[in-house]
């Protein structure tokens, strides 16, 4: 594990990488990354270690428990026992030639860069032994891919990533931009004043040293959460409640010591950054930010576009059992450059003066407890470092009243008089401010804004709320594409399911209303989750549907093979257009006739304004075939090896029409078998595989 950079009073110095260990599987960011490792070990010559870990234990389970379904010539003993050793063996040598092979990559990437490499073969639990190996006290930096072999598109950050970060207890690099090299520059630090996050500030600056980048250091505040929280307590507060509690005292003490104390707290942080560079030789810039720590962390990193992001893992306020901040844990997840999660440590020279060289009286520790418990650690800090610059080695209550009126500047008393005035008074909304807010549909998120942009509005001495103080917390709404021919791809249990419906207007009817749900969701491929869920909102509607006019057997008939999902919506809407056009009975030509409308308008209920009308819109979006279903790279990329024209185009329909019957998704490995099940076909029966389930390749594949 890293041990803490320096804990005497020296001049700080920059920490180096000697050990770095970087997990392999050949995918698209696990390459990258090794790149970036071996860019990382250049500066300081150090020894690589190329990681895999394979599973074959779990594959003779799988093998195992899939032994029940075999055909009956296989459950013979003799016959079982002889299945069981091929696969075994195909397991046992084939996942061993694919671990070496992945290592083998990285290997020759060192030799080229005159690198030590060391080989290290894993099997297991894939997150748990790379945890293991990573802990065990070897190594000081663990690179990683954001997403692995089972990256998906629109996907951020895969399953085994999001638990190795969890657990490791050194530096972890996560790859995520596979365009822009770490080098490249610039850098951004994000600092709370917490140990770890100082030992990345190090970290970085050893590394842009070495590169000759810009390092910008961020710290961030919230001064608006106990605003929006106290407004909140005060619905549900009653009066003898609120005197108890003191509610209004408690409020504005909260805005005197957030309002200008967390600034002050937080720019001693960068001050402190800056005061390192200082004595390491180096510059930075610096940036205080004022909000929802993570959200404009990220938008700074968006605006600025670093090739790298570096945090501590944990953050000022963690206590023992957390393994990950949530700050650091939504970033890492939310931005798009790599993120460089320090666990190195380092505390500053002058606050391990101030917590050793100064005591307390019991008249100042008595006058802290009067600081509300969540700021209390924030301003011991604050208060510490004001008694150092002041020479003082004993703080007293004076002394705790002289450091938090410097954090409060403004009289307390006219403060609390002043803002209460204020807070008695509803703010004033201009349109556009008001606009921008009604733009948000979630009641919960609208409130929260909205109090947090009145916030903003005091903070700045606004006699009402602009359009400025709401933008600081709400994007402006994207504008409605008025092109919704483009479709999205349909993964094959989607497409199942969809083939599930009769075809014609019905199916017709279904495939818009998934589709548009899609793309007013933004959604990059239509799952079969989507589809359920719009055809189980068709099923609970029609069974609320009776009857409601007579109807003659063969206007009964006419809607007879519609199946009960949608049969109540049809007759609901057939009654509808009857009861239009004066009729007391619906017959076979009054169905016929509505079901001309749906076919010449393309709207399915009928009222002309109906907004369900819009989005079943049937012109607007075309039924999805075979084309729409999706395929990912590596799949693509192995259909590409088949000879064009003809032949490619019937094993293309053969893997996507054999996808859609099994209702699952194409992969690499299905493909695979599609194809090698075409071959054995056009050589005979004879030349089938031995092993009657098919499973050994695709184990070797998926190990």
């Amino acid at each position: 594990m890293l041990a803490p950079i320096s804990s005497s009073p020296n001049t700080p110095v920059l920490p180096t990488y000697q050990q770095v260990l970087v997990a392999a599987d050949a995918s698209d960011h696990s390459n990258y990354g090794v790149s970036e490792a071996i860019a990382v070990a250049n500066l300081w010559q150090a020894t690589i270690t190329g990681a895999h870990v394979y599973a074959a234990k779990l594959h003779d389970a799988r093998f195992r428990q899939m032994e029940g379904g075999l055909p009956p010539q296989y459950q013979e003993e003799a016959e079982l026992e002889k299945q069981r050793n091929i696969h075994d063996d195909l397991i046992t040598k084939g996942l061993s030639v694919i671990t070496d092979s992945y290592l083998d990559q990285a290997e020759e990437s060192c030799r080229d860069n005159n690198l030590n490499y060391v080989r290290r073969s894993l099997e297991g639990k894939n997150y748990k032994q790379m945890v293991d190996e990573a802990n065990a006290g070897k190594y000081d930096l663990l690179v990683l891919g954001a997403q692995g072999l089972g990256a998906v598109p629109g996907g951020r950050l895969g399953t085994v990533c999001q638990r190795v970060c969890r657990r490791t207890q050194i530096d972890t690099l996560v790859i995520k931009d596979l365009q822009k090299p770490i080098s490249q520059g610039p850098i951004v630090v994000a600092v709370d004043g917490s140990s770890k996050s100082y030992g990345g500030l190090l970290s970085a600056l050893s590394l842009a040293k070495q590169w000759q980048l810009c390092v910008h250091v961020v710290s961030a505040y919230d001064p608006y959460y106990h605003y929006v929280a106290f407004n909140r307590i005060a619905n549900v507060l009653s009066d003898e409640a609120g005197k108890v509690f003191r509610f209004k005292e408690q409020e504005q003490l909260h805005e005197d010591i957030i309002d200008a104390g967390l600034a002050k707290i937080y720019q001693g942080h960068l001050d402190v950054c800056e005061s390192l560079a200082a004595e390491l030789n180096t510059t930075i810039s610096t940036q205080l930010l004022d909000g929802k720590p993570h959200e404009v962390i990220s938008k700074v990193v968006k605006e600025m576009q670093p090739s790298l992001l570096v945090m501590g893992k944990l953050g000022i306020h963690a206590d023992d059992d957390l393994d990950i901040g949530g700050n650091a844990e939504n970033l890492l997840h939310d931005v798009d450059c790599s993120v460089l999660l320090s666990n190195r440590e380092y505390t500053p020279a002058t606050e391990i003066l101030a917590e050793t060289t100064t005591t307390w009286s019991n008249q100042a520790n008595a006058r802290m407890q009067r600081i509300p418990s969540f700021a209390q650690g924030m301003a011991r800090t604050a208060i510490l470092r004001y008694a150092q610059q002041q020479g003082h080695t004993v703080i007293t209550a004076s002394i705790v009243d002289e450091a938090t009126a410097g954090l409060c500047p403004a009289h307390v008393g006219q403060s609390q008089q002043d803002n209460a005035k204020a807070g008695d008074m509803a703010p004033t909304w201009s349109q556009a401010a008001q606009t921008l807010l009604d733009s948000i549909t979630d009641s919960n998120v609208k409130e929260n804004c909205q109090r947090r942009a009145e916030k903003k509005a005091r903070q700045d001495h606004s006699a009402s709320v602009e359009l400025v103080h709401v933008q600081a917390f709400v994007e402006a709404p994207a504008e409605t594409p008025t092109d919704t021919s483009s479709t999205i791809p349909w993964d094959s249990a989607a497409l199942a399911l969809l083939e599930r419906v009769p075809d014609g207007s019905i199916r017709d009817m279904a495939s818009n209303a998934v589709q548009t749900i899609a793309l007013k969701n933004q959604a990059t491929q239509i799952t079969s989750a989507l589809v359920k869920d719009t055809l189980n909102t068709f099923q609970q509607g029609s069974e609320q549907v009776d009857e409601t006019l007579a109807w003659s057997d063969d206007a009964r008939a006419g809607i007879a093979k519609a199946p009960p999902m949608v049969r109540g919506m049809l007759t609901q809407e057939i009654e509808a257009y009857a009861t239009q056009q004066g009729q007391q009975k619906v017959t076979a030509a009054t169905v016929q006739a509505v079901k001309q409308r749906w076919q010449d308008s393309g709207y399915f209920h009928q009222g002309d304004n109906d907004a369900r009308s819009a989005a079943m819109a049937a012109p607007k979006l075309e039924t999805p075939s075979l084309k729409a279903v999706y395929w990912p790279a590596d799949a693509a990329a192995r259909l590409a090896k088949v000879p064009a024209g003809f032949m490619r185009e019937a094993c293309k329909q053969r893997v996507e029409k054999a996808a859609i019957e099994a209702a699952r998704d194409i992969d690499l490995n299905f493909v695979e078998q599609c194809l090698q099940q075409a071959k054995q076909e056009s050589m005979g029966s004879s030349a089938r595989a031995k092993c009657p389930l098919g499973h050994s390749d695709n184990s070797l594949q998926q190990g």
